[in-house]
């Protein structure tokens, strides 16, 4: 139902606004609106719809969490996937995902290109990424030197670009 995704839409514009507000996404908000998704799915479609709902919770969730462990993102993000894919499912959320990072890069990458210390922090990032190639060391991102920005401003354009079709081919 094309509903579920205006609904979750909704729940990335309220996410976007906390976000940009405060660097921070409440559980108060993830919480509420995952279990809403998952139960929207089981009124409307049963034991299929709860299956749905929850592998796409669960791939959401996995994914960020992943990311969350190696420092890309915060514990809020994660939860709000878990919510997006509760909403939309698998394959729409994992699109997001990609979508989002994506996105991520690109305005990361701005953001590098325009400060001062842009040099020296690329110089970083290749020693960090030889560093992993040749001794195998996972210690990809250091927490106190890694570019920070709201991973809102990445996936709002993430899920607009999956939710309108044709937006890009």
């Amino acid at each position: 139902m094309e509903w579920f995704y205006i609904a979750c839409g909704i729940y990335v514009i309220a996410a976007f606004i906390t976000d940009i507000r405060s660097m921070k996404i409440p559980n108060r908000l993830t919480l509420p609106v995952t279990v809403a998704g998952v139960l929207a799915h089981i009124i409307w479609g049963g034991w299929d719809g709860f299956l749905f709902s929850v592998a796409g919770f669960a791939a959401g969730f996995g994914i960020l969490f992943l990311m969350y462990a190696i420092g890309a993102v915060g514990a809020g993000d994660v939860k709000l996937f878990g919510g997006i894919g509760a909403w939309t499912g698998l394959t729409f959320g994992m699109h997001v995902i990609i979508y989002s990072v994506l996105y991520a890069g690109a305005i990361g990458l701005v953001i590098l290109l325009f400060r001062k210390d842009s040099a020296k922090r690329i110089r970083g990032m290749a020693g960090s990424l030889a560093g992993f190639f040749m001794l195998g060391s996972l210690k990809l991102v250091n927490k106190e030197k890694t570019l920070k920005f709201p991973f809102m401003l990445a996936v709002l354009p993430g899920f607009i670009t999956v939710f309108i079709p044709g937006l890009f081919p």
